[in-house]
């Protein structure tokens, strides 16, 4: 993708977004972090629906990284941008005149709540790395640091093969080399980039025997199929069926607090009229109705890595100013003209017997109760939420587990 006068490019890690220089409700006062994740999760499956109408394959995002890269953005937008940065993330109701710092607080508040149990393998970083000579907002710089930890780096980015190393150094020491490249290229008009990453690695509480895992069909539609290596456990897990919406979900959980929910839907079910169903009040009446019982459990193992253009997605959610020269940062810096050129996600997950280890962005799906054995042989989806503050840390879609 080509700009005149790239002026700013910022990536969030997994997320990540380029700044450029164009030619020129009710309202929620006593907000909690669940309230956050609420709206987080439709926030997250509308960003699912837009992916999915580009194509049919697997699909791995981090509504977290995407969300929290854009909450630091918020502090640095005005105006019309302010204003559709808060509708397509879902944050409108969180926008007090009174409580400025609100959404920047409840994010750091989130943060720490995941954070707080030290042996739980869940990171979330952020940093700025800013071109020599250019002048970000003093304010800007301190709210980044004072509400997401972020590490402030001045770059000769004039050293163009340096620069790109020490990024991409940054991003595959905080995903535990899962994602060792973010970018490739750095224009030589860009001025700073944001970098958002979150990694997490989880051991699953009932873990499956690799003894019993053995090739098993997967049926991708009605006409193809592919052998995948299928995980075997039995054990007592919580599962739901949701009858209106076709479908079963089975949770999976983890160590320390994190699960992974798997929705399966029924047989001969277009899983893509499931999905313009998901919502947040659905996925908490999934949760909240979970009932244990003695299951066979078939699961394929995968791995997957997913790249996305967001700046080609976001504009079709009403994202658009920021990509324009009608763009309004004026928060970031004095230079006004300033607008973002690209947003890039990178998510990579891992599940096999032992559990999961996923980077940047992941979702996880989740299978309801009824039958005595749940034999995920068919596409689902997979969500991996934090319990105790039900921020969906994941999303995914599997159609081939074959396919990485």
């Amino acid at each position: 993708m080509v700009f005149n006068g790239i002026k700013m490019l910022v990536v969030f890690a997994l997320t990540c977004i380029c700044f450029i220089v164009p030619v020129h409700q009710s309202l929620l006062p006593n907000a909690t972090i669940l309230d956050l994740s609420y709206k987080n999760m439709d926030f997250a499956m509308n960003l699912y629906r837009k992916i999915a109408n580009y194509h049919d394959k697997n699909i791995i995002f981090s509504p977290l990284s995407v969300s929290t890269s854009f909450a630091a953005l918020l502090m640095a937008s005005d105006g019309i941008t302010h204003q559709e940065i808060l509708k397509v993330c879902n944050l409108e109701q969180f926008e007090m005149v009174d409580q400025p710092q609100l959404i920047p607080r409840l994010f750091q508040d989130l943060q720490e709540n995941i954070s707080r149990n030290g042996s739980l393998q869940l990171e979330q970083s952020m940093a700025l790395f800013i071109r020599q000579r250019f002048e970000v907002e003093r304010t800007f710089q301190d709210n980044l640091k004072n509400f997401f930890q972020a590490d402030i780096n001045v770059l000769d980015f004039g050293n163009t093969k340096d620069s790109i190393k020490t990024i991409n150094d940054y991003v595959r020491q905080k995903t535990a080399d899962k994602v060792p490249e973010m970018i490739s290229t750095l224009n030589a008009m860009t001025k700073l980039l944001l970098i958002n990453t979150i990694f997490f690695q989880g051991v699953w509480q009932i873990p499956f025997n690799p003894n019993f895992t053995e090739n098993a069909t997967f049926h991708i539609d009605n006409y193809n199929t592919v052998q995948v290596p299928m995980m075997f456990v039995e054990d007592k897990f919580y599962m739901v069926e949701d009858e209106p919406l076709g479908a079963r979900v089975l949770k999976l959980p983890y160590k320390e607090g994190v699960s992974m929910l798997i929705l399966l839907p029924n047989e001969n079910a277009d899983y893509n009229k499931i999905a313009d169903e998901i919502n947040a009040t659905m996925f908490l009446n999934w949760t909240s109705n979970l009932e244990k019982r003695k299951l066979e459990v078939r699961m394929p193992r995968f791995h997957m890595e997913q790249d996305y253009l967001l700046h080609n997605i976001l504009p079709d959610m009403g994202l658009t100013s920021l990509f324009t020269n009608l763009a309004n940062l004026t928060k970031l810096s004095k230079d006004e003209d300033l607008m973002v050129s690209e947003v890039l996600h990178k998510a990579v997950i891992e599940v096999d017997e032992v559990g999961t280890t996923a980077a940047a962005a992941t979702a996880v799906e989740v299978t309801r109760y009824s039958s005595m054995s749940f034999i995920i042989n068919r596409p689902f989806f997979f969500f991996i939420y934090h319990e105790e503050t039900e921020a969906l840390l994941f999303v995914g879609r599997v159609i081939d587990p074959s396919r990485n």
